[in-house]
């Protein structure tokens, strides 16, 4: 699920978080990295639990409109395509999912069903939902793709909904799109045959990914003299302490994967943390930190310190 990106902007904030402390210990802030990583799954498994309380609610809603002294004809006779939704209902019976939230005590829509409420009075005002309950008996294809449209039209951009999540754990404020990404892109690739074994991905690709965002972390924590050394002269208009201080991180981050991961493309690295730089720091920082970076490759390419393993990793 996670992207090497994503890591890098975990790890970006640990050392920001680091940096910002004065009792600083490197292993509690090296576990909250990983606790802060891990808490991305527990925000996948929650949004896409909403998608089944939507189903159970709305079930509850066409049984009580059913019981209706004066029941209008469409509420004594109402489409259960919502109801039926055969993809919603393979996530429901999950067995997978069903363990991880009793597990990890994630049943917050028991308790605050109202915001459950609110998305599905807003569902059922969608022209899309309408025209998906005049369906005669739609297919697994329709029903999944009805799934989806629910999940990116309504439950996503939801603003109560992302305050909610936001005001439960903290480390959910930078996971949001990113899980939002990562769930949208496997409801679309869900099949009857593939739910059990696709419905909830590894966070990590694999144990590299996982080992990396310790290292990245550590060699930028325990280089940190260092690398400030190589950025001093490299920036003749700016004092490094006029510098803002994810500016400085991200360089150092960057001057770190240059030397320490051999892996590692200097030109993906380059790429990635101007984006980062672009969506998380100053609107002219990405034109700055590409300077300095685009200035230390030189350099360590001259001095022959680059170790980069492989063809155009330079």
């Amino acid at each position: 699920m996670l992207t090497r990106r994503h890591i890098r902007i975990k790890v970006v904030q640990s050392i920001y978080a680091f940096d910002q402390t004065e009792n600083r210990d490197l292993d509690k802030q090296e576990k909250f990295l990983h606790y802060s990583i891990d808490q991305m799954h527990d925000l996948y498994i929650l949004l896409l639990q909403v998608l089944v309380e939507m189903q159970k609610h709305e079930e509850t809603y066409v049984k009580r409109s059913q019981q209706k002294h004066l029941a209008t004809d469409s509420e004594k006779n109402p489409s259960r395509n919502f109801i039926d939704n055969k993809l919603i209902d393979l996530i429901a019976h999950h067995q997978g999912l069903q363990e991880t939230i009793h597990n990890r005590k994630l049943g917050y829509w028991s308790l605050d069903d109202e915001y459950i409420t609110i998305l599905l009075k807003e569902l059922r005002q969608r022209d899309f939902y309408t025209n998906y309950l005049k369906l005669n008996k739609p297919n697994f294809v329709e029903d999944r793709e009805f799934a989806l449209k629910v999940y990116k039209d309504i439950i996503a951009p939801n603003d109560k909904l992302y305050e909610y999540l936001e005001d439960k754990r903290l480390t959910w404020v930078d996971d949001f799109a990113i899980v939002n990404t990562a769930l949208v892109k496997v409801m679309g690739k869900l099949k009857e045959a593939n739910v059990a074994s696709t419905l909830i991905p590894d966070l990590y690709k694999n144990e590299d990914d996982r080992e990396y965002a310790t290292n990245l972390f550590r060699k930028v924590v325990l280089n940190d003299e260092k690398l400030a050394k190589m950025i001093e002269g490299k920036t003749p208009n700016w004092d490094q302490d006029r510098i803002a201080d994810l500016d400085m991180i991200i360089i150092k981050m960057g001057i770190a994967e240059f030397l320490y991961f051999p892996s590692i493309p200097t030109r993906v690295s380059i790429n990635e943390f101007l984006e980062i730089a672009k969506e998380y720091s100053t609107p002219k920082s990405s034109i700055f930190i590409n300077g300095i970076l685009d200035k230390l490759v030189k350099e360590l390419t001259a001095s022959k310190e680059l170790n980069k393993i492989g063809r155009g990793l330079l």
